[in-house]
């Protein structure tokens, strides 16, 4: 599965890590949806940082279409609110 970081580039991670990453990403949700700022950042940065990890960088001159976004670790807490709605960014 390849997960693009904004402004990090892209991340080759393996597909049996996606339920872990969705976790987090149903926890963002659930942080934006009832207001908690710090408990977003806390899990946008683990996220990103779980990612990066496990995932191995493509080279940047390497095209490939990226399966999920990621937004970068400095999204604002409003601009979250419009990403990070219904089921986030990870999709069952």
């Amino acid at each position: 599965m390849i997960i693009r970081i904004m402004g990090l580039g892209q991340f080759k991670v393996s597909s049996s890590l996606f339920d872990e990453l969705n976790a987090i990403d149903n926890r963002i949700v659930d942080h934006v949806t009832k207001g908690d700022e710090n408990a977003y950042k806390q899990d946008l940065l683990a996220l990103i940082s779980k990612i990066k990890q496990n995932g191995k960088l493509l080279d940047a001159e390497e095209i490939v279409e990226s399966d999920i976004i990621v937004p970068p670790e400095d999204l604002t807490f409003e601009e979250a609110k419009n990403v990070f709605t219904g089921s986030g960014v990870f999709e069952d």
